[in-house]
């Protein structure tokens, strides 16, 4: 599969993951898919798993793509998923094989407040 070609299927993938549309969304990974949360300690096998565990989230979800990155069988997504209007900071790291995604790894991060330390140095970001 082409780079084109996989980049075309993330960007369907996050606009379906944003408009939970949960068949499409999952319709990116391979049956024997497995999905990482390194931070809660959680590994889902099996894409009917992984789709099963999202749909039965509860909360209010919007994702905002910032930026993707990749090349062959590993891209990078660098979004905001917003949780019942908590904004998470999230890296999904997708490794690929045949054109589909074979294991997830995702990496959630909270705001925090500026640094006063580093003040004349910065500019906020919107």
């Amino acid at each position: 599969m082409e780079d084109w070609e996989i980049r075309a299927a993330l960007d369907v993938h996050w606009a379906a993951s944003d408009a939970n549309d949960f068949e499409l969304e999952h319709q990116i990974y391979q049956e024997d898919a497995v999905l990482e949360y390194p931070q809660s300690g959680e590994r889902i096998r099996g894409r009917r798993n992984i789709q099963s565990s999202r749909s039965a989230q509860p909360s209010k979800k919007r994702f905002k793509v910032r930026r993707i990155l990749g090349a062959a069988e590993l891209w990078i997504t660098e979004l905001v998923i917003t949780y019942d209007g908590q904004p998470s900071h999230t890296i999904s790291i997708m490794e690929f094989k045949e054109g589909k995604v074979v294991r997830e790894t995702q990496y959630f991060a909270d705001q925090f407040d500026p640094g006063p330390s580093r003040a004349q140095w910065v500019e906020l970001m919107q």
